[in-house]
């Protein structure tokens, strides 16, 4: 070896390099992770749904995806956006498989007919006003935008929510 390259070390006195150790593996074990500034990223801004996005009722027993049609497409994007108004049973919000409500008159027939056990149907959403309350900032087509942290109801007593966006969050740092 050459007298000019030596480790590291032989210059620091070992007690040295235990501590510096000892300080890059505290750093590295509390460091917050990219899934972690994500998720905070999304918690404290609402981010706006595109076609494709996940949606989950409270009755329903599988998630959905929102079809959003291209009438929301505007000038260089990619993707349809969502606005409150693509609350339309079957076209913009599927089926969420089988509905758990007692207020659906199909699942209250099933129950009856056996005798008081909950029995689930097929479902089929019976949405009849917009998602609320919608961007206050952004607007497309005169309509405002759907977030992530919207809700639509639906008369059989569910509460249908954006789960996932449909676009991801990219934190460059």
């Amino acid at each position: 070896a050459s007298p000019t390259k030596h480790r590291r070390e032989h210059f620091e006195p070992p007690v040295v390099v235990k501590l510096m150790r000892k300080m890059m593996a505290v750093y590295t074990a509390h460091r917050p992770r990219p899934t972690q500034r994500a998720a905070v990223r999304s918690a404290s801004m609402p981010l706006q749904v595109v076609n494709g996005a996940l949606m989950q009722c409270t009755m329903g027993v599988a998630p959905a995806s929102l079809t959003v049609l291209p009438d929301n497409l505007t000038k260089g994007d990619s993707q349809n956006k969502a606005t409150v108004m693509d609350f339309r049973p079957m076209v913009n919000i599927a089926s969420f498989g089988m509905c758990q409500s007692p207020a659906n008159p199909q699942v209250a027939a099933a129950t009856a007919a056996a005798m008081g056990v909950l029995t689930p149907m097929p479902c089929v959403p019976n949405t009849v006003a917009p998602w609320a309350p919608g961007s206050s900032a952004v607007t497309i087509n005169n309509f405002a935008a759907l977030l992530d942290s919207d809700q639509c109801n639906c008369l059989c007593t569910g509460v249908i929510s954006i789960t996932n966006a449909g676009q991801a969050v990219i934190v460059i740092e």
